[in-house]
């Protein structure tokens, strides 16, 4: 299936930037890593970065840096550690795991409501990040809501509908307080997508309110 939903410029150049909040970041990551066009987009930002970079007033070094330098370069190679492995949980046969989750410990699979489970992901350096997995059953839907703030989403697998447009696998989807929408998997199979929230989402009904506060959405 062709992509068809893509994060915004301004996105991709806060992304390439080093400007875009963890979280987010994360979120933008694992979709251009699946997506050539966003790649080629990543190329052109961070090659007109590299052309401002160039053009910025030389700046002095400090005194010692030359020193710091050499004895940098003349220490012995430490030895590095083998990462240890960290908890995911589990996904469906060729769903890989994205490469900028690297290292990031996952829950495992925790009841949200019938045939709605989500999981926790703490990124190492944003242990704060409101990031997480949604894992929707076949013909489920999420509450209608909308948001304080933003909300990023990436389809990781499957395909869902949310009155708006149609997102399956590598799409990306911006949201904010501008609309309400509700996302409804389709009869295919079920989906899982990766979320980063800044603020809340803030669903319509008290008992999906009361369920989106106990898993901190």
């Amino acid at each position: 299936m062709t992509i068809q939903h893509h994060p915004g410029d301004e996105l991709l150049l806060a992304h390439a930037a080093g400007s875009l909040e963890l979280g987010h970041s994360v979120v933008v990551a694992s979709h251009v890593e699946g997506c050539a066009h966003c790649r080629e987009r990543m190329r052109v930002f961070e090659a007109a970065g590299g052309v401002l970079l160039e053009e910025l007033s030389p700046q002095a070094l400090a005194p010692d840096a030359l020193a710091r330098t050499l004895a940098a370069i003349d220490a012995p190679p430490q030895p590095r550690p083998r990462p240890a492995p960290v908890p995911q949980p589990p996904l469906p046969p060729g769903m890989a795991w994205p490469r900028s989750l690297a290292g990031c410990p996952a829950t495992r699979w925790r009841w949200l409501g019938p045939g709605m489970r989500w999981s926790r992901v703490t990124l190492p350096d944003d242990p704060a990040a409101n990031v997480f997995l949604l894992r929707i059953g076949a013909g489920k839907n999420l509450p209608m809501h909308t948001h304080s703030d933003s909300e990023l989403t990436q389809v990781l697998y499957g395909t869902f509908h949310d009155g708006r447009s149609m997102f399956g696998p590598g799409d990306f989807d911006e949201a904010d307080g501008s609309f309400h929408h509700q996302p409804v998997v389709q009869a295919g199979g079920e989906c899982i997508c990766l979320a980063s929230v800044r603020g809340r989402v803030l669903f319509n009904g008290v008992v999906a309110r009361t369920l989106g506060a106990l898993v901190g959405m």
